[in-house]
C-alpha cells in the first residue's frame, strides 16, 4: 500500500527508535527525526523520503557532519518491486560503504506498519562533540515536546524560539499588558526581553515605554498553536 506523504513514514519510525530506548523529536535543524538515548552524546538521525534519491543521500552525508548515527528512511512499495528505487540490496551496499543506515517501511491494509533496518550507520569520521552537534542537541533540548510531524513540508516548525515566544504571548494574553521585567518572572525565561524587542513574528506590541500587549497576530497564533500550549499545561 503506497503512501501519499512523507510524513506517514514518521509515525513508525519514532515509535521502532523509541522502542529502542532514544527520546525522538521531529524537525529539529532541518533533520526529519532526531534522536538521543539518555547519557549519549552521539546523536541519532533520520532523513525521511518516500523513494530512495540522489537528494536523500546528499542530505544524508550533510548530516554526518553532526558526528551522528545518521539513516536513510525510505517506503518499501511492494507494487513497485523491480524499480530502481526499490532495488535496496544495491541500494544497502551502497549505504554502507557511505557509512549511512538504511531503513525500509513497509504498509499494509489490515496491520501496523512493518520498520526494517536493512543496514546499520556506520562512523562518520566527524566528531560527535561538534559545533554543529551543540546546536543540534540545544535546540532538541530546548523543545518541550515533538510538537511537529517529521518530513513535513512548507509547514510552520514548532522551535524553541517559537516555543518561547507563545509562552509570552500567553502570559500577555492573560496579564493585558506587562513589562519585560514581569514577563520575564511570569513565563521564567531569561530572553524575554529580547524576544520582545525583536518581535520577530509581529506578536507584541508596545504601547509605552517599558509597556507590552498582545497584537491581533498573536492572539491568533495563540489559537493556532493551541495544541502546544496545551501540551504544556498538561505537564
Amino acid at each position: 500500500m503506497a503512501v501519499k506523504y512523507e510524513t506517514e513514514l514518521y509515525p513508525p519510525l519514532k515509535l521502532f527508535f523509541e522502542q529502542r530506548g532514544y527520546a525522538v523529536k521531529s524537525e529539529v535543524r532541518h533533520c526529519d527525526l532526531v534522536g538521543y538515548r539518555e547519557n549519549e552524546v552521539r546523536p541519532l538521525i533520520v532523513e525521511i523520503k518516500k523513494t530512495f534519491t540522489l537528494e536523500l543521500l546528499l542530505q544524508g552525508a550533510d548530516r554526518q557532519r553532526t558526528g551522528g548515527s545518521v539513516y536513510l528512511a525510505v517506503e518499501r512499495n511492494r507494487d513497485k518491486k523491480g524499480a530502481h528505487n526499490q532495488r535496496f540490496g544495491d541500494i544497502a551496499l551502497l549505504c554502507r560503504r557511505l557509512g549511512l543506515g538504511l531503513i525500509t517501511v513497509t504498509f499494509y491494509k489490515t496491520k501496523p506498519p512493518f520498520v526494517e533496518v536493512l543496514c546499520e550507520a556506520g562512523e562518520s569520521g566527524s566528531k560527535a562533540g561538534g559545533a554543529r552537534a551543540k546546536r543540534l542537541k540545544t535546540e532538541f533540548e530546548a523543545r518541550s515536546g515533538d510538537h511537529n510531524i517529521g518530513g513535513a513540508n512548507k509547514r510552520k516548525i514548532v522551535t524553541a524560539y517559537r516555543e518561547n515566544a507563545l509562552k509570552i504571548a500567553r502570559h500577555l494574553w492573560m496579564l493585558g499588558e506587562a513589562s519585560p521585567l514581569m514577563l520575564k518572572e511570569a513565563s521564567g525565561l531569561g530572553k524575554a526581553a529580547g524576544i520582545l524587542r525583536d518581535n520577530h513574528y509581529g506578536w507584541f506590541e508596545r504601547v509605552s515605554r517599558g509597556r507590552y500587549r498582545l497584537t491581533e497576530s498573536g492572539r491568533a497564533a495563540l489559537n493556532e498553536y493551541a495544541a502546544v500550549v496545551a501540551a504544556w499545561t498538561e505537564r
